[in-house]
């Protein structure tokens, strides 16, 4: 079995238009969570969410890349450049023929359903854009990077909702240790944020209008966000070979399906996929330092979560470090565990614990430290990350530090 390591990242996300921008907010404690900015918002009852702002494709795509690309693969093919060009890989004939991408996608084309709906049911037009479905495909993120970067190795996306990344980078850590592949992209891409896309997730009565407050005893419920996050996964002599600056190295992998409820999350499918990746990197529950939570800020999944990394972790729970992203970028849904992959190689590599953001007030359901507020300093060795999808889908991925 192959050593698996990460030797570039990328990132579009309401954070930031890259890796530096997104890590520095990060570590600054910075919301991106404002008033929504697009047709019609001002209809929906849920008028707040994480976008990316003042994003102009134009200025890095061509007219023609534009009318193939909906919003999320735009962000995908950002990232995917940015991971790329800062691991140094190149990819030659031989390498670019075993090299694929895996990416995660919940939605797909979202923005170009919205769109094409108004178009027939609005506008009262019998003809849409002869690209719909090229544009609204689940897979056209992993297609439109595999062709850029003239990938011809296994390539395909995920869907899992909430879990969708992290299933996507579950199963490219998995091509790369078996030998399959010595290097995948992988990660994921999201954006629902348009009119149809909140409406759709407004009817679900769990979004916040006010903030996403994760473990803190005043939540209210989710916020969405858009975004993108890339990652080069290589095998470990690969990367060696090429002299390529090591970022931390993948150590394992869960995944678990509740089935039992098609919203409701579930303890005991959430701990065994936490117990799993563990199982799978070797580790102890003590030699783990952090957690980067799913923490959507509803009340039964933060309460369940916690009783989770209790059940896991035992008496260490109490001086884990435990934060949720989501908190300053909103609910990436498909694209959630890969922008937060970020925080899990910010805490290895730089030392810093991204905090928790909006915390008002303590739990005793979420008895935790969620590092509330303000990033923290701490000497980590081994995270876990967390994603728990509709549907029971469980999916956890476990990093080490790279020495």
């Amino acid at each position: 079995m192959r050593r698996v390591v990460i030797t570039g990242q990328g990132t579009v996300n309401p954070l930031g238009r890259n890796v530096p921008e997104t890590l520095a907010a990060l570590q600054a404690g910075r919301c991106g969570i404002g008033p929504l900015e697009f047709r019609d918002a001002e209809r929906l009852s849920v008028r707040i969410g994480a976008q990316v702002r003042d994003f102009a494709p134009e200025a890095h795509f061509t007219r023609r890349q534009l009318a193939l690309c909906d919003r999320f693969t735009c962000f995908a093919l950002l990232a995917a450049r940015e991971a790329v060009a800062q691991s140094g890989i190149v990819f030659g004939e031989e390498l670019a023929l075993q090299t694929g991408v895996v990416l995660g996608a919940a939605g797909g084309g979202v923005a170009t359903w919205d769109e094409s709906s108004r178009a027939v049911y609005e506008a009262g037009k019998n003809r849409v854009n002869p690209f719909v479905v090229p544009r609204l495909m689940n897979n056209a993120a992993v297609a439109h990077v595999s062709m850029e970067m003239g990938l011809r190795g296994p390539s395909f996306s995920v869907a899992t909702a909430c879990a969708s990344s992290n299933h996507a980078m579950g199963q490219a850590f998995q091509m790369v240790r078996g030998g399959m592949s010595p290097v995948m992209l992988t990660g994921g891409a999201e954006s629902m944020l348009c009119f149809g896309g909140v409406k759709a997730w407004e009817g679900l009565r769990v979004m916040s209008s006010d903030g996403c407050r994760p473990f803190c005893a005043t939540r209210n419920g989710m916020v969405l966000g858009e975004g993108a996050a890339v990652f080069v996964f290589e095998d470990l002599e690969h990367a060696r070979a090429r002299g390529a600056t090591i970022l931390a190295e993948v150590a394992g992998f869960s995944m678990t399906s509740d089935a039992a409820d098609i919203v409701q999350p579930s303890q005991e499918g959430a701990a065994r996929a936490m117990a799993g990746a563990l199982a799978d990197a070797g580790l102890a529950p003590d030699q783990v330092g952090y957690v980067n939570a799913h923490g959507t800020g509803t009340a039964a999944n933060d309460r369940t979560e916690c009783a989770a990394l209790a059940r896991v972790f035992g008496p260490h729970a109490r001086r884990l470090m435990v934060s949720s992203g989501k908190s300053m970028h909103g609910h990436l849904i498909g694209a959630a565990g890969a922008v937060e992959l970020l925080a899990c190689i910010m805490a290895l590599r730089e030392g810093v614990i991204a905090p928790t953001v909006g915390f008002r007030r303590f739990d005793p359901d979420c008895p935790l430290d969620v590092v509330p507020n303000e990033a923290r300093r701490a000497d980590v060795r081994a995270v876990l990350s967390n994603a728990f999808a509709f549907g029971g889908m469980n999916a956890v991925l476990a990093l080490r530090k790279f020495v």
